[in-house]
């Protein structure tokens, strides 16, 4: 009986030797975050892995998507949107941590031809014609009805009297970056996209950017979901952290709070 005793103890002892490791690396936070964040956050989250070991999976999509899957029950730990809309939506469904919500990102929308094109330098302004500006080709935004960075377009058009003329030429994406490869595969004349992301993709270039004040301002939340890890606390903090403000600002995000250390 004495043996046998010793030899299951020396068992638990060696099981959770081997355990524990495992239990480590299985450490992993999801993140559901709008499309546009991709190319920053895939480099913050690969440097708080290096800090940390702790591991990421990542969907990127359009906000609206995003908090829909949260709704229906998707196990996200973060929620980054690309406006408060959603946010603001997500919370009301009772899937966020609603003291855990900081608005931290700012961003601005610009006019987008393939690389290639002769359009350029346009000024943007009360008035522009943008449906003659993009003559028999189209004009890929994400849909205005639900992508953010569609909304953000669609408001600013209206704004400066620039949409009834222009919709029908619209080529409504399911998200931004989905607008963005429109215009750099050619298969639209122009687009409408955060600056972020024409900075990203080699196969389309800037050709006007839209007045600040001619749309609702561009901000992007973070939250913790309701049932987000523990570890997601310490994450969240690493968003709001230098290192993280060097990384974003490196993609030309505007980082909207003081950060930390």
């Amino acid at each position: 009986m004495f043996r046998l005793s010793g030899l299951l103890t020396a068992f638990v002892i060696l099981a959770g030797t081997a355990l524990s490791p495992a239990a480590a690396e299985d450490k992993t936070i999801t993140v559901f975050a709008a499309a546009s964040m991709k190319n920053a956050l895939d480099e913050i989250d690969a440097a708080y892995t290096a800090k940390t070991g702790v591991k990421f999976s990542v969907s990127y999509a359009a906000s609206s998507a995003l908090a829909k899957q949260i709704e229906q029950g998707a196990p996200a730990d973060v929620f980054v949107s690309a406006d408060t809309d959603w946010m603001d939506y997500a919370i009301a469904k009772k899937t966020i941590n609603e003291p855990s919500r900081v608005n931290l990102l700012g961003n601005s929308i610009v006019l987008i031809a393939p690389k290639d094109s002769r359009i350029d330098n346009v000024t943007i302004a009360q008035g522009f014609d943008l449906a003659k500006l993009a003559g028999d080709g189209r004009i890929a935004t994400g849909d205005v009805k639900s992508v953010p960075a569609g909304k953000y377009a669609k408001a600013a058009l209206e704004k400066l009297g620039a949409w009834r003329a222009a919709e029908p030429k619209f080529a409504m994406a399911e998200s931004v970056r989905a607008a963005l490869t429109l215009v750099a595969r050619g298969e639209a004349n122009l687009g409408i996209v955060y600056s972020t992301d024409a900075k990203v993709e080699p196969g389309v270039k800037i050709v006007g950017t839209f007045p600040a004040d001619s749309h609702p301002a561009i901000i992007y939340p973070v939250a913790a979901t309701t049932i987000a890890k523990p570890e997601t606390n310490d994450y969240l903090a690493f968003l709001r952290s230098t290192a993280a403000k060097t990384i974003l600002e490196k993609y030309g995000f505007k980082f909207l709070i003081s950060p930390t250390t």
